[in-house]
């Protein structure tokens, strides 16, 4: 190759660089834009959606809004009831754990054994049903309540599966040295029945605020 083609073959470097850079630039401006479109497609489809939902439920959107964020915080309190209620982490040992059902930390041990024990596993199983419960009536109110009403009966049970929820991890706090041995630690578990207690007693009191709007 001659120096003049060689010359020539690196000026058009700056050139091809250039070119693909405007190219790279005029993709990611497309797929930007493309990106935006379908955002924005994604939002009309939601807000259509809801204004429809509205339409049937006879609501206004706003308020179907709140009910489905406060939805949404039940049934997060509702399957962190469940979670701590079935599984096997209220504590933990280095080789073992325990929970409302059996104690594996020495040797496997049914809660039998225990009165205590038994009173938590029925205060956790009282607070699942209460709080289904509270999610079923709160449809049924939201069909049948007459406008301005409030949903007391839903709150009512929200708030006292809350309570059931708090006195059974209560007595297992208090009482948990005579169930596992006392180099052993709290689980998972048992910090999500805490966990859930304040957001099965927010969603209880904002039941009995909310009002149905007309």
């Amino acid at each position: 190759m001659s120096l003049r083609a060689l010359y020539l073959s690196n000026q058009d470097y700056p050139r091809a660089i250039t070119h693909g850079a405007s190219i790279l630039g005029t993709l990611a401006v497309k797929q930007s834009h493309s990106m935006t479109q379908h955002a924005g497609r994604c939002s009309s489809i939601m807000r259509h959606f809801i204004t429809q939902l509205a339409l049937c439920l006879k609501l206004p959107a706003k308020m179907l809004i709140l009910l489905l964020g406060i939805i949404l915080l039940h049934i997060a309190a509702l399957v962190l009831l469940f979670v701590s209620t079935i599984v096997s982490a209220w504590t933990t040992g280095k080789d073992s754990t325990s929970d409302l059902w059996v104690n594996c930390t020495t040797s496997c041990v049914p809660a039998s054994t225990g009165e205590w024990i038994q009173a938590v596993q029925a205060l956790m199983i009282l607070s699942i049903i209460f709080s289904c419960l509270s999610l079923f009536l709160f449809f049924c109110q939201l069909f049948t309540l007459q406008k301005g009403g409030r949903f007391f009966l839903t709150g009512t049970f929200q708030i006292i599966a809350s309570l059931f929820v708090m006195s059974g991890a209560i007595i297992y706090t208090v009482m948990s040295p005579q169930w596992v041995q006392e180099t052993d630690t709290f689980g998972y578990s048992y910090i999500l029945a805490w966990v859930a207690f304040p957001l099965a007693l927010i969603s209880g009191l904002i039941y009995v605020v909310l009002r149905k709007r007309e």
